[in-house]
C-alpha cells in the first residue's frame, strides 16, 4: 500500500493525501475524514517522499478557461498571470473547451500538478441549460483546493466567485435604446451560460418595463464570429428592427459591418450596443458602444482575496460583484 492506492481509493490526488498525512489546513473536514479512513482501515505510513510532497507551497495556481481564442478570456488570463506573478505566483493554463467531459479532465490534471488554488474563467463553468454540464466536478475538487470562478455563481463552501451585474447592465442601456425611440431591438446571444442567461434576463426586463412585449422571434442564437454575423444578418432583415443589443462586441461588430455594406445608416437607422468594451470597439467606423465589464478590476480581485483565503483568512467573501459601465461611442445617439 503506498500514497497511489490511498489517492485512488479516497477519490482525491496525492498532493492531497500527502495534505491530510502533514495536517494542512488546505482540505476541508470531509476530504479530511475520508482520507483518514482508508489509512486507518489499511495500516498505511507514509514514507518521507509521501511527507515531503504536502509540506510546502509550490506556488502554483492553475487557470482554466475554454478557450483562448476569445478575447475576454484572452484578456483576463493577461490579467491573472500579472497579477500572480507579482506576488510570487506562477500559473499553469490549461483550455478546456466546452464539453462537460473535457472540463472535468483538464479540472482533474491541473489539481494533479499539485496547484495551490485553481481559477475558473467563464461563466460556462457556473453550469447551462444542457442539464449533461453540471457543476458537481467542481465542488469535489473544491473540497482539495480553493476555487475560484470567474463571470458565473455557484454555492460550495471553498468556492469563490466574482462577477459582473450583467442583467442589469443590458437592462440599462436596452431601457436606454427604447427611451430614444427604439422598439424594434434585436438581441443577439452565442451561449446558454449563466452570463448569457442573465444578459438576456435583463433585456426582457427593459422590454417589460417600458411596456414592450418580449418577442422570441427577435432574440437569435448566433455564433460569436464577426465574419459569421455578417454574413447571416440578411436572415434577420423581415425582423425589421431599428437596433441591436450583443451579447459579445465581435456579434455586434459582424451587425454592424453587414448595416453599412447594406447602405443602412448607423446610429440613425440602426442603433448597436455590444459587450465587453474590448479594443475591437475603437477598430471601426463608426466606432462601437458597448458595455464595460471591467475585466481588469475582477481579476485582480480575485488574486486578491485568492492570497487571502491562502493564508488562512477564514473572513474572505464568497461572491463579489461590480457594476458594469455603457462606454457611448458611435453606433448609438442617446
Amino acid at each position: 500500500m503506498n500514497i497511489y492506492d490511498i489517492a485512488k481509493m479516497s477519490g482525491v490526488s496525492i498532493a492531497t493525501v500527502s495534505r491530510v498525512v502533514n495536517g494542512s489546513p488546505k482540505v476541508s473536514e470531509k476530504t479530511k475524514a475520508r482520507v483518514l479512513a482508508i489509512i486507518d482501515e489499511y495500516g498505511y505510513t507514509p514514507n518521507a517522499f509521501a511527507q515531503g510532497l504536502g509540506l510546502n507551497t509550490m506556488h502554483t495556481i492553475g487557470i482554466m478557461v475554454p478557450s483562448i481564442s476569445d478575447m475576454y478570456m484572452a484578456n483576463a488570463v493577461f490579467y491573472l498571470e500579472q497579477s500572480l506573478h507579482e506576488r510570487g505566483y506562477e500559473c499553469i493554463l490549461s483550455c478546456s473547451g466546452y464539453q462537460a467531459s473535457q472540463k472535468e479532465s483538464h479540472l482533474q490534471m491541473l489539481l494533479s500538478k499539485k496547484t495551490d488554488a485553481l481559477i475558473l474563467v467563464g461563466s460556462t463553468y457556473a453550469g447551462s441549460d444542457d442539464k449533461s454540464h453540471n457543476t458537481d466536478y467542481i465542488k469535489r475538487t473544491s473540497e482539495e483546493v480553493p476555487v475560484f470562478l470567474i463571470n458565473g455563481l455557484m454555492k460550495s463552501d471553498n468556492i469563490y466567485c466574482t462577477a459582473t451585474h450583467d442583467r442589469q447592465a443590458i437592462f440599462e442601456a436596452t431601457k436606454g435604446l427604447i427611451e430614444s425611440g427604439r422598439k424594434r431591438i434585436l438581441f443577439m446571444t452565442d451561449s446558454k451560460s449563466y452570463s448569457a442567461k442573465q444578459k438576456k434576463k435583463g433585456y426582457h426586463d427593459a422590454l417589460s418595463s417600458m411596456g414592450l412585449t418580449p418577442d422570441i422571434n427577435m432574440e437569435v442564437f448566433i455564433p460569436n464570429d464577426v465574419e459569421i454575423v455578417r454574413n447571416k444578418m440578411s436572415e434577420f432583415d423581415v425582423l425589421n428592427f431599428d437596433a441591436i443589443v450583443a451579447s459579445d462586441d465581435a456579434m455586434a461588430i459582424g451587425a454592424l459591418k453587414y448595416m453599412l455594406h447594406s447602405g443602412k445608416k448607423v446610429p440613425d437607422d440602426v442603433s448597436i450596443i455590444g459587450y465587453n468594451n474590448s479594443s475591437l470597439c475603437i477598430c471601426t467606423t463608426p466606432e462601437l458602444t458597448s458595455i464595460d465589464n471591467h475585466v481588469e478590476t475582477v481579476c485582480k480581485n480575485t488574486v486578491d482575496r485568492l492570497l487571502e483565503v491562502l493564508q488562512g483568512d477564514k473572513t474572505v467573501s464568497h461572491r463579489q460583484i461590480f457594476d458594469c459601465d455603457l462606454v457611448k461611442r458611435g453606433t448609438t445617439d442617446f
